[in-house]
């Protein structure tokens, strides 16, 4: 229940603070986010184009990989520019609107991600599991509606969020202490009762990401089961190498998730400018190592990559 003694009418724009605490840094804060969205773009954008132009690599496994780094540009997109807006320009206005939109275009493309990333779980267990059968359970028809699944998710866990803040008619303030639209952070400075919206932002973790991460936790056993019962233990080293990118995609997606549950489970506080920080790299972070993973781990790319720098060499 959040209660106000002098609260005003819903604005027409809210004012995101950036880094609330070290606004004099902001430039200082503008170089390394501007350099992870440079390597973002340039790696999820090589990333898909080899994979669009080699024909070997229209597999199933590279084509999730492929829509993985289309989301991941996606969510860069939609962050960091306003990120960047606030930093070098001071640019802190955004109109109620925009605010909605971000808010419900953030979280979809992170919990696409989440989806897809439990989509390449299944995809390593069907080639481990039935290396026989694999292009044929795994066709495109099979990708479409995996696809399609994971966007159909991610609209109808999400647009909730939006239509919920549209009935918040009272606030604190209208400054955001954030450097992006957060429904959460938005949330926190409404006056009166949020205990559904606090209810409803649990649930869309728990629904999404943590479901995913327990398939994907299920998968991964099912996987070493099947390895540790080969025999030939070349072959079991050959199986687990194929998971190796995906394996590292994943820890370093969800380890900041479950930091985050058990540090507030445990009753951790850190500083607010700190929360913020982090809660900006959960995002950007991974969409920038994701492509670099698969480039050094995964043979076809990193050939590809090495055959395309020799060219422009020679």
């Amino acid at each position: 229940m959040t209660s106000c003694n002098n609260s005003i009418p819903r604005p027409l724009t809210f004012t995101l603070a950036g880094i609330p605490g070290l606004e004099s840094s902001h430039g200082w804060f503008s170089v390394p986010f501007f350099l992870i969205f440079l390597v973002t773009i340039i790696g999820n954008v090589t990333i898909i184009n080899i994979i669009w132009l080699e024909k070997s690599l229209h597999e199933p496994m590279f084509l999730l990989l492929s829509t993985l780094s289309f989301v991941d540009v996606c969510l860069v997109i939609v962050i960091v520019p306003r990120m960047l807006g606030i930093f070098w320009m001071n640019a802190k206005e955004i109109s109620f609107d925009a605010c909605l939109t971000q808010m419900f275009f953030i979280p979809s493309f992170y919990v696409m991600e989440s989806g897809i990333l439990l989509a390449m779980a299944f995809d390593r267990f069907v080639a481990i599991w039935y290396p026989l059968r694999y292009t044929t359970i795994l066709d495109s028809n099979i990708l479409v509606k995996m696809a399609l699944a994971i966007l159909a998710r991610a609209v109808a866990v999400l647009t909730p969020a939006p239509i919920l803040t549209k009935r918040l008619e009272l606030f604190q303030t209208q400054v955001i202490a954030y450097s992006y639209c957060a429904y959460m952070a938005v949330v926190m400075i409404a006056c009166g009762d949020i205990s559904t919206h606090i209810v409803y932002g649990l649930l869309v973790i728990a629904a999404s990401v943590g479901v995913d991460l327990v398939f994907v936790i299920l998968s991964y056993a099912l996987i070493l089961h099947a390895v540790f019962s080969i025999p030939s233990w070349q072959a079991r080293r050959k199986a687990l190498g194929t998971c190796g990118s995906h394996l590292c995609v994943i820890g370093l997606f969800y380890s900041p998730v479950v930091f985050s549950v058990l540090s507030q489970i445990l009753g951790y506080h850190m500083a607010a400018y700190l929360q913020i920080i982090i809660d900006n790299l959960y995002f950007l972070v991974p969409p920038m190592a994701n492509p670099l993973i698969y480039a050094v781990r995964t043979k076809q790319i990193r050939e590809w990559v090495f055959r395309v720098l020799k060219c422009h060499r020679d």
